[in-house]
């Protein structure tokens, strides 16, 4: 056994000469292409629906417009049956995508006792089927006068109207309407209870929201993310709205040296500073028993002159913060705490970026407002931060206060008021739509 593992076998002689036999496959010739006279054979599909067996169709041709002698099987064939109880079935032939053409179909028709397959020109159609309109009573046609709502009535006029955004809201409110009411005959309402379903699912709905923020809650929570100085919105006097020991800091707002603008004041002497603003109101703030206004406005003269040291930055939009050697140049005379309470405030690690910019503008519009006893021309601010009209109204309008212009024979003053209650832009916004 062993050595015939190693050894391959011969195969037999006998069976050099012999010759396995293979079935030969039956030839069928094909015939040719014939083409019918009156009307070709259909192969119909019945997508979605069961069409029964005694539904009998009746056929349509319509004749192309562009042959003059057509045959009657290459004319467009439609099928239609309407002796069932409720559905009328229409068949269509399938047309091409791309130049809408039909479709070329064949079937072979094969005959077994000569051999032959005969091969025909055949038309695939889709049989589609609708419910039959039933007739309707004369009462049915003439209906009751329904009084519509004012909401029916805005809703026509915006399907009808309105925008494809405001159309699909509208659509979208219809089919998610929970109704507890219904019409009766005489166009009136009246009120019907839930269904299970309904109940089932206002219970889930509570529960889902239970833990949700109020509109309140959302509200506070937007505005205490816009770039505004810390406010009391609940204030009663207008000079409680803003205080500048909440928005700059107490322990800050009371290590601001003054002694030198004070003593300037008295003794007539010119006080030099390179803001606009603080020019035209040191002298006078300077000699009021009022320290506190004395420090908020050499607080907000750093500020701007914080924002003018600024460069651009790498990043589009942004600013970056001088080398701290040559900010405490600019910064004239500025201590160290003071320069490093601006920077912590109103960068991010020494980069300004538009909410840091939004944000030292309108602390700067609500250092005015209280300097000017809330009523300031916005000029000298505008030339001092370099913005343009429009921006500058909308920071003293996102403090809440109101812009008003002031025409003269020579020139056109904009004068910002805060007063209460305060008008921020969203409630501008509302009003108008109203």
């Amino acid at each position: 056994m062993a050595g015939d593992a190693g050894t391959k076998r011969k195969r037999d002689a006998g069976d050099k000469g012999k010759k396995k036999s293979k079935d030969g496959a039956e030839v069928i010739q094909v015939s040719g292409i014939t083409k019918p006279q009156l009307s070709a054979p259909v192969i119909a599909t019945t997508p979605g629906i069961v069409v029964p067996d005694s539904v009998q169709f009746d056929s349509f041709t319509k004749p192309s417009k562009s042959a003059k002698r057509q045959r009657t099987a290459d004319a467009e064939l439609l099928l239609h049956a309407s002796n069932h109880r409720s559905l009328d079935f229409t068949g269509k032939e399938e047309k091409a995508l791309k130049n809408g053409a039909p479709m070329q179909h064949y079937i072979g028709i094969y005959d077994p006792k000569t051999g032959k397959l005969e091969i025909v020109p055949a038309k695939k159609m889709e049989i589609r089927g609708t419910v039959r309109a039933r007739d309707a009573t004369e009462d049915q046609m003439t209906g009751v006068p329904v009084s519509k709502t004012n909401i029916d009535l805005r809703n026509t006029l915006g399907q009808t109207f309105g925008t494809k955004k405001a159309r699909k809201a509208i659509a979208s409110i219809t089919e998610n309407a929970i109704g507890t009411r219904k019409r009766k005959e005489d166009g009136t309402w009246e009120s019907m209870e839930m269904g299970a379903g309904d109940r089932v699912l206002m219970e889930t709905m509570v529960e889902a929201t239970s833990s949700m923020a109020t509109r309140e809650e959302l509200q506070a929570v937007v505005e205490k993310a816009k770039p505004v100085p810390r406010s009391n919105p609940d204030a009663e006097e207008i000079q409680d709205v803003y205080v500048p020991s909440q928005m700059v800091g107490a322990d800050v707002l009371a290590s601001i040296p003054v002694r030198d603008w004070q003593q300037a004041a008295r003794a007539n002497d010119a006080i030099d500073v390179y803001s606009r603003f603080v020019a035209q109101r040191v002298s006078h703030v300077a000699m009021r028993d009022d320290p506190e206004h004395l420090r908020l406005l050499r607080y907000m003269y750093w500020l701007i002159l914080y924002w003018q040291a600024a460069r651009p930055g790498k990043e589009r939009g942004t600013k970056r913060q001088l080398p701290r050697d040559k900010l405490k140049e600019r910064m004239d005379g500025a201590p160290e705490p003071i320069i490093e309470s601006i920077r912590r405030t109103f960068t991010d690690s020494g980069t300004i970026r538009k909410f840091h910019a939004d944000l030292l503008a309108t602390h700067c519009c609500a250092f005015a407002c209280i300097l000017d006893n809330y009523e300031t021309d916005m000029l000298d601010l505008r030339e001092d931060m370099k913005f343009e009209q429009k921006q500058m109204s909308q920071y003293f309008m996102e403090i809440g206060a109101r812009i008003k212009v002031v025409k003269s024979e020579d020139k056109t003053k904009h004068v910002a008021k805060l007063a209460l209650p305060l008008v921020f832009p969203n409630a501008m916004r509302q009003r108008q739509r109203k």
